[in-house]
C-alpha cells in the first residue's frame, strides 16, 4: 500500500513514459519528466478535497457567524500537529531509523525529512522548506512547537507558522466550502468565513461521529475520504483526536443526546490513549477490534520508512495528550 497521499498532478500533454521518466512531445520540443508528475485516474480518486487541517478548523467554525470561539487557546497548537500529521501521512517525514531511539520517548523521537517535494499546499510546503533548511534534526514535540511559537530559542522564532487559521480559511474559500464576509467587532471590521457548503462539513461530521458511536468502523467513501484514498482509518482517527485535543468536537456532537454526547467524548480519549503509542495498543472491546483491524490492513506490510512515518503519527497524539495537562 502507498505510504502517504500523492498530491496533484499537472496536466500535460501526450507522453512516451520510461519507468521513471520520459518526454513531453510539442512540434520540435521535447521535455523531459518524472513519470510520477503525470496525472492518473488513481490520483484522483485517492485525492481528498481537504487536508486534515481543514477538517480540522472546519468543523470549529460557527456556521453562520464564520469565526471561531473566541475562548478556544487549544486549536492553534493542535492545528501545527495536523501538519505534522499531515506531512507523515504524505510520506514526507519520518522518525529517523536509529534503533536507540526506542529508550527515548515517543515524542521526543527525531524526525527527518524524507520527500522534499513540495505538495501543493502552502502550509505543508512551507513547512517542508523549513525542515529542509534546517541541518539538526528536531523532535516531534520540538517541531510542532516551534511552528506554534511555543519557545524561548529566539534563534527558531522565524520558525512560528504565521496566520494558519486565517490562511486555512481563504483556502476553504478558494474551494467554496467558505464565503467571506466582513462584520463589526467593537468598531472594527473584520473577515469572518461563513459556511458556504454545509454537505462538505457534513461529510465530516458524519465521518467523525461514525468512528466515536458505532461498533462497526467501516467508513463509506466520499469526496473527504475517496475509497483508494491511503490510510483511510488513521486520517479519521487523527481527525477525531485532533478534534478532542483541540477542542472543537463538541462542535460535531450538538444534535446527540448527553449521554451519547459522553460515551463519544470518552471513546475519543481511547483512540488517543491506544494510537498514542507505537506499535499501537488495543482495547479488548469490541468497536476498539474492529478498528484495529482495519488500521492493521491499511499498514501491513509497508516499507520501512512508512512504518517510520506512521510513528510520527503516533508520536503527534502522544504530544496531544499532553496538551490540557500543561495547557498553553
Amino acid at each position: 500500500m502507498s505510504s502517504g497521499l500523492q498530491r496533484r498532478r499537472g496536466h500535460g500533454g501526450t507522453t512516451a513514459t520510461t519507468e521513471r521518466g520520459g518526454t513531453f512531445e510539442n512540434d520540435d520540443h521535447r521535455v523531459a519528466y518524472d513519470s510520477r508528475d503525470v496525472p492518473s485516474d488513481n490520483d484522483e480518486q485517492a485525492q481528498s478535497r481537504l487536508t486534515l487541517m481543514e477538517e480540522v478548523l472546519l468543523l470549529g467554525i460557527k456556521d453562520e457567524e464564520g469565526y471561531l470561539s473566541f475562548w478556544n487557546d487549544s486549536i492553534s497548537y493542535v492545528l501545527r500537529g495536523c501538519i505534522m500529521i499531515e506531512l507523515a501521512l504524505r510520506g514526507k517525514i519520518a522518525m529517523v531509523n536509529d534503533p536507540v531511539r526506542r529508550r527515548v520517548p515517543l515524542e521526543d523521537r527525531l524526525v527527518e525529512l524524507v520527500d522534499s517535494r513540495m505538495t501543493g499546499d502552502v502550509l505543508l510546503d512551507e513547512t517542508l522548506r523549513l525542515m529542509k533548511q534546517t541541518e539538526e534534526h528536531l523532535s516531534v514535540a520540538t517541531w510542532i512547537n516551534y511552528l506554534s511559537g511555543e519557545t524561548w530559542n529566539i534563534t527558531k522564532i522565524s520558525y512560528q507558522l504565521k496566520q494558519v487559521r486565517e490562511r486555512l480559511s481563504k483556502g476553504l474559500v478558494d474551494k467554496g466550502i467558505l464565503r467571506t464576509e466582513k462584520r463589526n467587532f467593537f468598531l472594527f471590521n473584520m473577515p469572518t468565513h461563513p459556511l458556504a457548503d454545509a454537505a462538505v462539513k457534513e461529510e465530516v461530521r458524519r465521518r467523525l461521529v461514525h468512528l466515536v458511536t458505532t461498533n462497526e468502523p467501516n467508513l463509506e467513501p466520499t469526496s473527504t475520504c475517496p475509497a483508494k484514498m491511503p490510510y483511510r482509518y488513521l486520517r479519521t482517527i487523527a481527525l477525531v483526536t485532533s478534534a478532542y485535543t483541540g477542542d472543537v468536537l463538541e462542535n460535531a456532537l450538538t444534535l446527540m443526546g448527553y449521554d451519547a454526547r459522553d460515551k463519544a467524548f470518552m471513546r475519543a480519549q481511547a483512540l488517543l490513549d491506544d494510537y498514542s503509542e507505537y506499535p499501537f495498543s488495543t482495547r479488548h472491546e469490541a468497536w476498539a477490534t474492529a478498528l484495529a483491524e482495519l488500521v492493521s490492513y491499511e499498514t501491513d506490510n509497508l516499507s520501512d520508512t512508512a512504518n517510520l512515518s506512521i510513528e510520527v503519527f503516533a508520536a503527534v497524539l502522544k504530544v496531544y495528550t499532553q496538551v490540557h495537562d500543561n495547557p498553553l
